[in-house]
């Protein structure tokens, strides 16, 4: 069972206080996966959110004639999948077991009920989402910018 104190490790949970961490922990489950594990594919249904607990996970993308090209290696304290949370859309990227991986998970359907009923705590959450989601887009308008520099534009 996930402790409120390994939630707490997890960014997107950090600011929470403690009951709320005892709640949103009590809904994790753990799962492992052994080096080269798929922990999902792109265009699987994105119904959870994953945590890394211990070891490391691979974002990659299959590109057509070139194979897999990894986008990021996170490590334990990172979380993904945080988009099948919010919406109901497809996984946008493969999740692969980098190493052996133990992750704590939480399905969307049992968030949203605990949202549903705490109000303060879907707040907290939420904007802790909008940050998450403001950096990332962030990042990959740099990345864009970058590619845009180094392939001579359009």
């Amino acid at each position: 069972m996930l402790k409120p104190a390994q939630l707490q490790q997890v960014p997107l949970f950090a600011a929470l206080e403690g009951a709320h961490l005892a709640q949103v922990a009590a809904l994790a489950e753990e799962e492992e996966y052994p080096a080269g594990g798929r922990i999902f594919n792109e265009g699987d249904p994105g119904d959870r959110l994953y945590m890394i607990l211990e070891g490391r996970v691979r974002i990659s993308k299959l590109i057509p004639n070139a194979g897999e090209e990894a986008l990021t290696i996170l490590e334990p304290g990172a979380y993904f999948g945080e988009m099948g949370l919010i919406d109901e859309g497809t996984r946008s990227a493969h999740a692969i077991a980098h190493s052996t991986v133990k992750l704590a998970s939480i399905e969307r359907s049992a968030f949203e009920q605990l949202l549903f009923v705490n109000r303060d705590l879907a707040y907290d959450v939420l904007w802790s989402f909008v940050r998450t989601l403001s950096s990332r887009l962030r990042e990959t308008n740099d990345k864009l910018k970058t590619f845009f520099v180094l392939s001579g534009g359009f």
